[in-house]
């Protein structure tokens, strides 16, 4: 009387893909004919150096692997594969006449998954098979999840910072010398928002936000976070790099051209104003479930209060910015505002970016020019 248990596929697990490696071809249809009568698709190889072309281009679920063979034995062909981290994780059973306790050492030590015995026993065969296939499965499932936990982290956090917390790292903040911070805030989105559907707030709001995040990617700068209709980018953070501020500047200005583009394409009339300032910040990761990386200090707090006094359409700079910057862009004359929290403050108006000049060494305090020339070199 047939064993229903052991005949049928267990847990109704699914099949797979099997590769039977064996240079002797009655043996590999003894393995192939009952698994393809399982649902397994079964591949052939008679070598080592056959099976890993096979597997280069077609990796299989589970792999028989014959021990004794000419020239790469089993051991070899395990050996190789286990090493590469692309076929490490295909489950390997290798079969074998040998029952020697050194030999069965040697193909564990080879990396080996499991053994099957000569003569096969059909039973045992798809059994172990099964198994060996349901774990490469969930396996897979389970790298799958990882990278989408991944993709998901690298969403909120920076790369650098996502990488110290994988290694265990919990409490994060850092003391940055000097970052450079720009905060844009969308004028007349308010307005626009309360005469159209939800649906097309979200939508025209996340079309704006996700060029801006392109064009954080494209300057090397580091988004940090939206609040309503501001979005507020940083330079220098997580780690510092070359001519941060001129990348900023560049972005601001490509902003404003987004904008345009955008207004063009929807028929509508939003504008932006832009506060860019420059100095020491702390960045650290607050949350326990929910991460958000963030940025504080008073050079965070100045931007905020320029991007409120900016006039729809302008970029307003503080002066270490404008040190930064002067001799490779063109400004207003510099004036002072009296910004909320901070008392009278003086500020500069960045107007266009300009191919001429070289970088200045330092700011030499000058105050009350008509003009600034220079150029903002390309962001790195």
């Amino acid at each position: 009387m047939k064993n229903e248990t052991l005949d049928s596929n267990p847990a109704g697990r699914p099949g797979g893909t099997v590769l039977i490696i064996d240079d002797e071809i009655q043996n590999r249809a003894l393995l192939r004919d009952p698994l393809e009568a399982r649902g397994f698709q079964v591949a052939e190889a008679v070598n080592g150096a056959e099976a890993l072309e096979h597997i280069a281009h077609s990796p299989p679920d589970v792999i028989l692997l014959d021990l004794m063979m000419p020239g790469m034995n089993g051991y070899e062909v395990c050996q190789r594969l286990k090493r590469d981290p692309a076929t490490a994780p295909i489950p390997i059973l290798m079969v074998t006449a040998l029952s020697d306790r050194k030999e069965r050492l040697l193909g564990i030590q080879a990396g080996a998954n499991d053994f099957l015995n000569k003569p096969i026993d059909v039973q045992d065969l798809i059994l172990r098979v099964t198994n060996a296939a349901y774990s490469k499965a969930l396996f897979e499932e389970l790298r799958s999840e990882r990278a989408k936990s991944e993709r998901l982290l690298l969403n909120v956090l920076p790369a650098a910072i996502a990488e110290r917390m994988r290694s265990g790292e919990v409490n994060i903040a850092d003391q940055i010398g000097e970052s450079s911070i720009m905060v844009c805030d969308l004028v007349g989105f308010t307005t626009l928002a309360s005469h159209v559907a939800a649906e097309q707030v979200v939508f025209l709001l996340n079309e704006i936000f996700s060029a801006f995040d392109s064009l954080s990617e494209k300057h090397g700068l580091e988004k940090i976070k939206t609040m309503g209709d501001a979005y507020l980018v940083a330079g220098g953070i997580p780690a510092a790099r070359e001519n941060q501020t001129e990348a900023m500047a560049q972005m601001a200005f490509d902003m404003l051209e987004e904008i345009r583009q955008f207004n063009r394409q929807y028929s509508t009339s939003i504008l932006i104003r832009i506060g860019i300032s420059t100095g020491p910040v702390v960045a650290g990761v607050i949350g326990r479930k929910k991460f958000t990386y963030d940025v504080w200090g008073d050079t965070v707090n100045v931007a905020f209060r320029l991007g409120t006094a900016a006039q729809p359409g302008q970029i307003l700079v503080d002066d270490t910015t404008f040190a930064r910057l002067e001799g490779r862009c063109r400004f207003d004359p510099w004036q002072n505002l009296d910004l909320k929290g901070r008392g009278e403050v003086t500020v500069h108006r960045l107007l266009e970016r300009t191919l001429t000049g070289p970088a200045p060494t330092e700011f030499d305090g000058m105050r009350g020019r008509t003009s600034r020339t220079a150029q903002i070199m390309p962001s790195a």
